[in-house]
C-alpha cells in the first residue's frame, strides 16, 4: 500500500491539472464563422478571446476548458474580421482638429476598426491618436499613417513636404523616420517627373511601402521600374490601360494632350488586351490598387442626389463641411454634355475591376473620405464602397477580401486577416450573410474592437456622443 501511495499522488494532481481551466476574456457563442479567404461558412462556432487576440475557434464541447468573464451570444449571426478603410484623410488645420477627432467613433460604430491615413496637414494630431488608440487611451480604430506626403514646391495640397531636390529628399524622408510613419505617400501636384521617381526608390531603400499617384507624363512601367507599392484611384488604372500610355506621355509631357483631351485620348486609346498584360505586371511587381470609387461616383451623380440634406451631416463638424463645398460648386456647373461625360468615365473606369481581379493584381477598399471630400463619410462610406466595388463587378467576397485580406497583406500585418487563433479580436457580427448581399456589412449586430464588445447600445451611445459635440461645436 505505501509503494502505492506516490502514484495516487500523481493521480490526484494530474486530476487537478485537467481539472483546470485556461481563463479568457470573452467566447462570442454559436456563431457563423465566415472564412473571407475560401467564402467558406463554419457554422455554430465558439471563438475565444483574451485580452486583444484570439485564442481560436473551437466547436461548444471544446469551449468547456476555458473559463471567461463573458459570454456573448451569437446564434445566428456571422462574423467576419474587422472592416479597414485603407484611404482616409484628416485635415482641414489645426481648428479643425476636435472635429477631426470626433470622427474616430465613427469608424467602429460601423465596423471600420483600421483605417489607413494618406496625409493631409494635422499629422502630428493623427499621430498622437495612432498611439493613444494603440495604448486603449483613446476610443479609435487602429490607425496606420503616412504622416505628411512628399510634393513638389507651391502645391495645391496643404502640410506636405516639399521638395525639389535628392538633398531635401533625404531630409523629408529624415523627418519621415523622426515621426515613425507606417508607409509614404507621394502625389504629383508639382512634384518633378525624375525626383518623383527617385523618391519612390529612396523610399523603398528605407523599407517603406508607397503610396501614390502616377504623374501624367509618366507610365505604370515608370513607376512599377522604381518601385511603387500601391495606386490610388481608377484614373491611374484607366490611363494604364491604353495600347500607348508611352506617347499619351510624351503628349502630356509636351503639353499637346490635357484637360478633356487628354481624357479623351485615354477613351480612344484603350485596349483590354494591353489593359491586361499590364495589370498582369502589376500583380507580378505587387502593386497594390486602392480604387476609391466613392468620390467619382457621387461627383458624377451630383445633379441626381441632393446630399446637402444627409441625416449623417449630423455628425460631420461645420468646418470640415465647408472643405466640402469647392469640390460640389465645380460640379454643380457643369452642363448636361459635362455630366454625360463624366458618369461616362467614371463607369468606364470603374468597369476594369473584374479585369484587375483577373490579372491577379490585389484591391484595398478605400474611401478617400474625411476631410475635403465632399459627402464620402468616415465608417458608413466604407460600406457604400464595398458596394460600388460589387456593383463594378467583383463579387461580395472579393469586396470582402479587399477590406480585410488585402488591406493588411499591403502593410505586412500578419495578425489581422481572418478569424482564427494569434488574429487581433477585432471582428464584425452581422446579422446577414454579406456574401449573399454586401449590404448586409451594415446590418451591425456587434463590433469587437480589440478584445471589447461594442452591443447596439453602446454603438447607439457613440453616435449620439459624437451628434451633441458636433452640436455644440466641441
Amino acid at each position: 500500500m505505501k509503494k502505492s501511495l506516490p502514484f495516487l499522488l500523481l493521480l490526484l494532481l494530474s486530476t487537478i491539472t485537467f481539472g483546470q481551466k485556461t481563463k479568457a476574456d470573452l467566447i462570442i457563442a454559436d456563431v457563423n464563422v465566415i472564412d473571407v479567404k475560401t467564402g467558406k461558412i463554419s457554422p455554430n462556432q465558439f471563438i475565444v478571446v483574451r485580452n486583444d487576440t484570439i485564442l481560436g475557434v473551437f466547436s461548444e464541447s471544446k469551449t468547456r476548458r476555458f473559463e471567461t468573464a463573458k459570454t456573448l451570444s451569437a446564434k445566428g449571426k456571422y462574423a467576419i474580421p474587422g472592416l479597414w478603410d485603407m484611404h482616409v484623410h484628416f485635415g482641414g488645420g489645426e481648428a479643425l482638429v476636435h472635429e477631426n477627432k470626433n470622427l474616430l467613433p465613427l469608424y467602429l460604430a460601423h465596423g471600420v476598426t483600421t483605417v489607413r491615413d494618406c496625409s493631409a496637414d494635422i499629422s502630428n494630431s493623427v499621430l498622437e491618436w495612432r498611439e493613444e488608440i494603440k495604448k486603449g487611451k483613446l476610443a479609435g480604430p487602429t490607425i496606420f499613417t503616412s504622416g505628411p506626403k512628399l510634393e513638389g514646391y507651391k502645391s495645391v495640397w496643404l502640410g506636405d513636404i516639399e521638395i525639389s531636390n535628392t538633398e531635401e529628399l533625404k531630409k523629408g524622408l529624415d523627418s519621415l523616420d523622426g515621426l515613425k510613419v507606417d508607409f509614404v505617400k507621394i502625389t504629383d501636384n508639382t512634384m518633378k517627373p525624375d525626383l518623383f521617381l527617385e523618391s519612390i526608390r529612396q523610399a523603398r531603400k528605407r523599407g517603406y511601402q508607397v503610396s501614390g499617384h502616377i504623374p501624367s507624363v509618366l507610365t505604370m512601367q515608370d513607376v512599377m521600374t522604381a518601385g511603387i507599392s500601391s495606386i490610388e484611384h481608377m484614373s491611374y488604372i484607366l490611363r494604364a490601360a491604353t495600347k500607348n500610355e508611352k506617347e499619351i506621355a510624351e503628349l502630356s509631357a509636351s503639353g499637346k494632350l490635357k484637360g478633356r483631351d487628354l481624357s479623351n485620348k485615354i477613351l480612344a486609346d484603350f485596349d483590354e488586351n494591353a489593359a491586361l498584360a499590364t495589370y498582369k505586371k502589376m500583380a507580378k511587381n505587387h502593386v497594390f490598387v486602392t480604387p476609391t470609387l466613392s468620390l467619382p461616383y457621387l461627383l458624377a451623380h451630383i445633379d441626381e442626389d441632393d446630399h446637402s440634406k444627409d441625416t449623417y451631416l449630423q455628425y460631420i463638424g461645420a468646418g470640415l463641411q465647408k472643405t466640402y463645398v469647392g469640390r460640389v460648386e465645380r460640379a454643380m456647373k457643369d452642363d448636361k454634355d459635362a455630366i454625360a461625360y463624366r458618369k461616362m468615365y467614371n463607369e468606364k473606369s470603374n468597369a476594369l475591376l473584374p479585369l484587375l481581379q483577373k490579372a491577379g493584381v490585389k484591391i484595398m477598399a478605400g474611401t478617400d473620405g474625411g476631410y475635403l471630400n465632399s459627402y464620402v463619410y468616415p465608417g458608413i462610406g466604407l460600406h457604400k464602397e464595398l458596394q460600388l466595388m460589387v456593383k463594378g463587378g467583383l463579387t461580395p467576397l472579393q469586396a470582402l477580401q479587399a477590406s480585410v485580406i488585402n488591406s493588411p497583406l499591403f502593410l505586412n500585418k500578419t495578425e489581422y486577416g481572418s478569424l482564427s487563433a494569434g488574429k487581433k479580436a477585432d471582428i464584425l457580427l452581422l446579422d446577414e450573410n454579406p456574401l449573399l448581399n454586401i449590404a448586409a456589412t451594415e446590418k451591425i449586430n456587434a463590433v469587437i474592437v480589440k478584445g471589447q464588445v461594442m452591443d447596439k447600445n453602446d454603438i447607439a451611445t457613440a453616435l449620439d456622443e459624437v451628434k451633441t459635440k458636433t452640436a455644440k461645436g466641441l
